[in-house]
């Protein structure tokens, strides 16, 4: 049995707290404990050190993220209640998620994921708007993400708004993010509180959101479309952040709504990492009829999403501009 006076060394302390060696570590790189050192400069771990650890340990069990934790600590255990309140909810809110995932997976094994046009067998049929000459584009199934891609004035914009027009309740977020979720959030505090849930989450992630992650997530929260379709996600996000978006998209966070993403970033769309959860559609340069492309080497299309896909340093340098704009009124 552990006695208060004893100075246990890193070992003896993580078997004691039902944890490893390595845990202990990150603990004190993040800031979060701080042990003693002998005489000859090895970790030891007293009383107090200790009683801190345990606290660490029981908040980690309750699956609090360490940035979080940080928080709690650094406070001095005030405002406690707060954030196992807000843990809480962030909890409750994930199991949603996961619930609707496994709904949907039970839905696409009886073959009922859903279709708008049964007679025509695709999930999405329409008449392509111009550049296009008319043609019809057939999307065989809404898969939870669907990435829309193409080189610079290829009418992928467009395409997408005609996405969203063809599919039953669906919306298009465009650039101006904002445009009405004020207004929502200051009527629907909800809303707001699953944003700051949002936010909390990119922040256990090490990520300090930037506001042009804040407004496209109070963009999505503010929207009630049960279809979503984004212009161009990545917009003023750094290479770190728009990898973080990518994994908290691809968890299905908001709701398991299908996302549509608008893209020319290769932080949100990697081409050697894409699942059969997610599409691809692809917009030739010559305005030909978009296609959808399967993600493997060889396939139609697969090579021209990938050349025109860029890093995030490179988009920057081609922020804005097109390749040609058409004299129409």
């Amino acid at each position: 049995m552990h006695k208060p006076d004893l100075h246990l060394s890193a070992a003896e302390a993580a078997r004691e707290l039902g944890v490893s060696a390595k845990a202990l570590r990150l603990y004190e790189r993040r800031g979060l404990l701080t042990p003693l050192r002998s005489a000859a400069g090895w970790r030891i771990y007293g009383p107090a050190e200790m009683d801190r650890a345990r606290d660490i340990v029981a908040l980690r069990q309750l699956g609090m993220g360490v940035a979080r934790i940080a928080e709690v600590l650094a406070a001095g255990g005030e405002g406690l209640s707060a954030a196992l309140a807000d843990h809480h909810a962030d909890l409750a809110q994930q199991l949603n998620r996961m619930t609707e995932i496994v709904q949907s997976v039970e839905a696409a094994r009886r073959g009922m994921m859903p279709v708008a046009n049964p007679d025509e067998g695709a999930a999405v049929s329409l008449q392509l708007p111009w550049p296009w000459g008319g043609e019809r584009f057939d999307l065989p199934a809404i898969k939870p993400l669907t990435y829309i891609t193409g080189p610079l004035g290829s009418g992928k914009t467009r395409l997408a708004r005609a996405i969203a027009e063809a599919i039953p309740n669906a919306a298009f977020i465009d650039l101006e993010r904002l445009t009405g979720a004020d207004e929502a959030m200051e009527t629907d505090p909800q809303r707001k509180a699953r944003v700051d849930a949002h936010l909390r989450q990119f922040a256990g992630q090490g990520i300090d959101p930037p506001p042009a992650l804040s407004a496209l997530v109070r963009a999505i929260e503010a929207c009630d479309a049960a279809v979503l379709v984004i212009d161009m996600v990545e917009q003023g996000l750094d290479h770190e952040t728009q990898q973080a978006l990518r994994r908290y998209l691809r968890g299905r966070s908001f709701g398991g709504r299908p996302l549509f993403l608008l893209t020319r970033s290769s932080s949100i769309l990697d081409c050697t990492d894409v699942s059969t959860e997610e599409s691809i559609i692809y917009c030739p340069a010559n305005h030909d009829v978009p296609i959808v492309v399967e993600p493997r080497k060889g396939a139609r299309g697969y090579e021209a999403v990938a050349t025109c896909l860029a890093t995030p340093a490179v988009r920057a340098r081609t922020e804005g501009m097109i390749a040609w704009r058409p004299n129409v009124a």
